[in-house]
């Protein structure tokens, strides 16, 4: 993932100020897990105006994803543990909406059957990252990076949860998510299927 994406640049502006106080990147990240528990929480009541503010506080989140990042760098701060511990807290945020998601919609057209698609786009979501950690472990930071373009990253599509959910599409995007998610999980695993067993390729 590139440090110097869009997210980025507006969490650069955020942290900047932090660089000498007390407060390290791994709070930070803490607060990103807590954003990100709060907003699956919010989303899975199932009331539009919660869902809502959950799709704020989703997004909050995610800037405060970059933003323990870039603090960790303009600070000097950087670990190997708060980059996993960073990574765990991607996994449980980006997966946990997902499942909240599906909990929340489950008076609307999908019925009872929204609640394993979200739990199936969450698991999915949750492998992926599972599998970077794996790598990472095998061959070092950055081992299953797929780069992107024009200030974007792949996991900056997590971007379409706050904005489809304010557009009222979140049937839509539960649809997508549970047929997109596995999808890119298959397509993550044959691309770096080798960190799988070991140094097999």
């Amino acid at each position: 993932m590139s440090h110097n994406t869009w997210i980025h640049k507006i969490s650069r502006v955020f942290v900047r100020p932090l660089v000498d106080t007390p407060v390290t990147p791994n709070q930070l990240t803490t607060l990103r897990l807590a954003c990100g528990i709060g907003a699956a929480s919010l989303v899975a009541v199932g009331d539009d105006k919660l869902t809502a503010i959950g799709a704020g506080v989703f997004l909050a989140s995610m800037v405060l994803d970059r933003a323990d990042g870039e603090l960790a760098r303009l600070s000097g701060k950087t670990s190997p543990w708060g980059h996993k511990y960073d990574l765990i807290a991607d996994s449980l945020s980006n997966a946990l909406i997902f499942a909240g998601l599906g909990i929340g919609l489950r008076g609307g057209f999908f019925g009872l059957w929204s609640i394993p698609m979200g739990f199936l786009a969450g698991g999915a979501v949750a492998a992926i990252l599972w599998l970077v950690m794996r790598a990472e472990s095998q061959q070092g930071a950055r081992a299953a990076e797929i780069s992107g373009s024009g200030g974007f990253d792949p996991d900056d599509g997590m971007l379409a949860i706050p904005v489809l959910i304010w557009l009222g599409l979140s049937q839509i995007l539960l649809a997508l998510a549970a047929i997109g998610a596995p999808a890119f999980a298959i397509y993550f695993f044959l691309k770096f299927r080798k960190f799988l067993f070991g140094s097999a390729a």
